[in-house]
């Protein structure tokens, strides 16, 4: 088996890559080899119904958001390059990260701006820069099943929406879902510890 820097040569635009993700070459490499076992037809892309076959997301409630958020735009097909930029907001953060990092730069995809831009998408269906009402219990339906009863679930939901909803318009803004989320250790519940 060659050095993994031979093998990560393999893999296109490597160099790229590693500079948009900040992920290790080793752990791109890992990601590589994940993406050619579930590319089964050797297309050189994955389509929704190849990462449907991963077993935590077929299971995860939020399986199908997921999964969407690999094709932006209405996209049917995803490359290395975007399977692993999708994967890096999972990323851990590494504090010597946030230390040196040249302020030119854009800011890292697993920042924790970027894990909330992430986490966003995920309820803001429509993509108006707003999370309504109706997303937000679209969401908690998914994530609590039939463990509530619709009313509970429309309370509970009306609860979320007017605590963080600060402008009074019925609808959850980003700035607005940070700042109800910046108590809470988003950097270490957005992580996936292989993913260094």
């Amino acid at each position: 088996m060659g050095s993994c820097s031979s093998q990560a040569a393999l893999i296109p635009d490597v160099d790229q890559i590693l500079r948009e993700t900040g992920f290790s070459q080793a752990s791109l490499l890992r990601l590589y080899h994940r993406f050619q076992a579930l590319d089964r037809e050797e297309k050189g892309y994955l389509s929704r119904l190849d990462l449907q076959r991963i077993g935590a997301l077929a299971v995860n409630p939020l399986g199908d958001r997921i999964i969407d958020s690999f094709f932006p735009n209405g996209s049917q097909r995803v490359d290395f390059a975007g399977f692993a930029r999708v994967l890096a907001h999972f990323r851990p953060v590494d504090e010597e990260d946030a230390t040196t990092r040249d302020p030119k730069q854009p800011e890292p995809l697993n920042s924790r701006m970027n894990k909330l831009r992430f986490a966003f998408q995920l309820y803001d269906l429509d993509r108006d820069g707003k999370i309504s009402r109706n997303e937000m219990l679209q969401v908690l339906r998914l994530m609590v099943g039939v463990q509530v009863t619709d009313e509970q679930l429309e309370s509970i939901t009306d609860r979320t929406v007017q605590e963080a909803d600060e402008d009074g318009d019925g609808a959850v803004s980003f700035m607005e879902f940070s700042k109800s989320l910046e108590k809470m250790n988003i950097e270490q519940k957005m992580s996936i510890r292989i993913l260094k």
